[in-house]
């Protein structure tokens, strides 16, 4: 009977929020990171132009850096947290929604050396003084490019937590299923633009917009849906209490606790 007044005691209301809080966290630092700073630095194909401009906006380029570790630390406390929310419809498939957010998250965590290392190679290191100005510039370039299809690989994975994310929204009673179409929909463009860059040589993300385009509109939906609607409290208890759900009441209180 323990079991039955701790999960009572979790408000799912304002796990949602929380969730809603790091989702947004998450999306102004990748928009950040990507768009404004990595999008006005990096000049695709153009070496030197790229070496200029990273050199001449350096606390920038680090700021950036520190945007995208702000933005992992966000994902890896919004893969707890969904885990918890969504663990009454299915402990399993919510278990392994939060194991891909979470590869996702070491995977371009550790993609990240590939940012810092090109700012290193154009600040002329004393183990780099063999290679002239050009060879740097290439090379630095050569590791961002890295970068990139290191961030590429990683939305693999997040293309399969928003695939399982969208069937448990779906499934859940207590958030609306278009949320969870609209997420299995960007899981769809997340995997078809990271193939064609994979397989189609000089693809360079020219349908990269219309591809993305739902992925955009599921992240900002759930988002907002989570930050000002929230879930709806009384069907996630309904879930949490049904005995043919298997889910470790216990440990969804003591994680809620925590939250």
């Amino acid at each position: 009977m323990t079991t039955t007044t701790n999960r009572h005691d979790l408000d799912p209301r304002r796990l949602a929020r929380i969730a809603g809080v790091l989702y947004l966290v998450i999306i102004a630092c990748g928009l950040f990171s990507e768009l404004f700073v990595r999008g006005s630095l990096v000049v695709p194909g153009d070496a030197a132009a790229t070496a200029a401009n990273i050199l001449a906006a350096d606390t920038l380029f680090r700021i950036g850096v520190v945007s995208d570790l702000v933005m992992f630390l966000a994902d890896v406390a919004i893969a707890v947290a969904l885990y918890v929310l969504f663990a009454p419809v299915s402990r399993t498939l919510s278990a392994t929604a939060a194991a891909f957010r979470l590869t996702q998250t070491a995977v371009i965590g550790i993609n990240l050396l590939h940012q810092f290392a090109a700012l290193l190679v154009l600040r002329n290191g004393g183990a780099l003084t063999a290679f002239d100005p050009d060879q740097l510039d290439g090379l630095a370039l050569l590791l961002l490019e890295l970068h990139r299809y290191g961030y590429l690989l990683g939305l693999v994975f997040f293309a399969g937590n928003l695939l399982v994310i969208g069937y448990l929204v779906y499934r859940s009673g207590f958030l609306p299923r278009t949320l969870g179409v609209l997420s299995v929909l960007a899981a769809a463009g997340y995997l078809t633009d990271t193939l064609m860059f994979l397989l189609l040589p000089g693809y360079e993300g020219a349908a990269s917009n219309v591809v993305l385009a739902p992925a955009f509109v599921a992240e900002i939906g759930f988002c907002a849906w989570l930050l000002i609607k929230g879930v709806d409290a009384a069907a996630w208890h309904r879930a949490a209490a049904d005995p043919t759900r298997a889910i470790d009441h216990a440990a969804v209180a003591h994680a809620g606790a925590a939250a």
